[in-house]
């Protein structure tokens, strides 16, 4: 699989700290790859030196294959869009204003301004003022100044950091169809799991400088299944199926907890446990936080 971005040993130390520690990335052509990490944890750090933004102390970056030095930094760029942090803009400008001196500044027609605020859904309100825009808004019109040019890659560092859940619920749909909307391979990052679960394919996961998990959203997710609930309206006659399986009957809440199972383990036991006449009300799953998909990562990497 072709990669837009790659990552060697990349490293970066703040006096005695190492913010980033060996980090290998390897972001697919095509696809929406999700940077997971709680605040601090190096994303940012890693996202800048991406861009050029900050020297790695050690290491190398690839960009659409092709090792980024000084001579070809600019000519790299020139094909990546990017959101940094907060969105910038000048509020008493027009949105369509600020993507013409965005577009000036980068030697872009400004015949693609039509085409970027149709892919981020701000045509309609293209004729007002910034400082009249929500933060979903303005959010959205970063990524519309990100597109202009029509870059292979998108790189957005915590694009739905305090919006509300209609904004976030934007962002997520707006993301998600990314890169067939525009061809643009995209790097999102994100302190929340959950968000990013519903708009990547691919994910790598950043904790205290390094990577402890890269793959696909699948892959991940065998490590984040968490317990179940079962609620069944005679816990008596479940218990003796729970018991030939294996699993210690547990009431909690009026519901049986049962352990984490693969999905064909899961559905043989409800249809079992419904066929002994217990009355199957309901099934909750519970997910691992990131914080104990973060342990069991580690623990892994220590058993290993």
């Amino acid at each position: 699989m072709q990669t837009v971005i790659e990552t060697k040993s990349l490293c970066k130390t703040y006096g005695r700290q190492k913010a980033v520690d060996h980090v290998e990335l390897h972001v697919p052509q095509g696809s929406v790859y999700g940077f997971i990490g709680p605040n601090g944890a190096g994303k940012s750090t890693t996202m800048k030196m991406l861009l050029g933004l900050i020297h790695p102390t050690e290491g190398q970056v690839f960009l659409l294959g092709q090792e980024m030095t000084e001579r070809n930094r600019l000519a790299l760029l020139r094909q990546t869009g990017s959101l940094i942090e907060t969105p910038s803009g000048y509020l008493h400008l027009t949105g369509q204003e600020n993507l013409q001196v965005v577009a000036d500044l980068k030697g872009v027609p400004r015949r693609d301004i039509a085409r970027v605020l149709e892919i981020v859904d701000l045509t309609a309100d293209r004729n007002r003022k910034v400082g009249q825009y929500s933060l979903g808004m303005k959010q959205r019109l970063g990524i519309a100044m990100a597109l202009l040019g029509s870059p292979k890659l998108l790189i957005l560092d915590e694009p739905t950091n305090g919006l509300d859940p209609a904004g976030i619920q934007e962002m997520r749909d707006l993301i998600a169809n990314m890169p067939a909307a525009t061809g643009a391979t995209v790097l999102i990052s994100s302190h929340l799991l959950g968000e990013m679960e519903q708009m990547v394919g691919f994910v790598g996961i950043l904790h205290q400088g390094q990577l402890l998990f890269e793959g696909s959203l699948r892959e991940l997710q065998r490590h984040s299944r968490g317990s179940f609930s079962l609620r069944v309206l005679q816990p008596q006659k479940a218990a003796p199926v729970l018991k030939g399986r294996g699993i210690a009957p547990r009431l909690e809440k009026g519901a049986l907890t049962l352990p984490p199972l693969r999905d064909e383990e899961l559905a043989g036991l409800v249809r079992a446990v419904a066929e002994s006449g217990a009355g199957v009300v309901g099934l909750t799953a519970h997910s691992k936080s990131l914080e104990e998909i973060f342990l069991s990562l580690t623990q892994t990497q220590e058993v290993k």
